[in-house]
């Protein structure tokens, strides 16, 4: 469903997700709910202070254990609910990817006009 003018499909949470915020170095952990999630960022509500998301950048973690997780940077907040932007790694490497194959189909010889 997409709401608020967004550029990407935007999903709320019909129930409470619970997810945790933490540091990137590890050394601090928040409590939050997800409220809603797109391709590319997030809506949550921070239990607790918001004063270690000055940090700027820290992961979200998705599971109890931490093994899903995304890394995320702040975009804004506004009382206790913080806005978030997905920082993603493996677009970087994508668009290597794809440069890289635009270069070797660049590479690959052309039709023979010797006939």
């Amino acid at each position: 469903m997409k709401f608020d003018n967004r550029k990407t499909l935007r999903v709320r949470m019909e129930h409470r997700q619970p997810v945790n915020l933490m540091g990137s170095d590890g050394t601090w952990r928040r409590s939050c709910v997800l409220l809603d999630v797109s391709q590319t960022g997030a809506k949550i509500e921070v239990e607790g202070t918001l004063d270690v998301l000055q940090a700027k950048e820290f992961f979200m973690l998705l599971s109890s254990t931490g093994l899903a997780y995304r890394r995320c940077e702040l975009v804004w907040i506004d009382g206790t609910m913080a806005g978030v932007h997905f920082v993603d790694a493996g677009g970087r490497k994508e668009r290597a990817k794809a440069s890289s194959s635009q270069n070797t189909a660049s590479q690959r010889p052309g039709p023979d006009k010797s006939a």
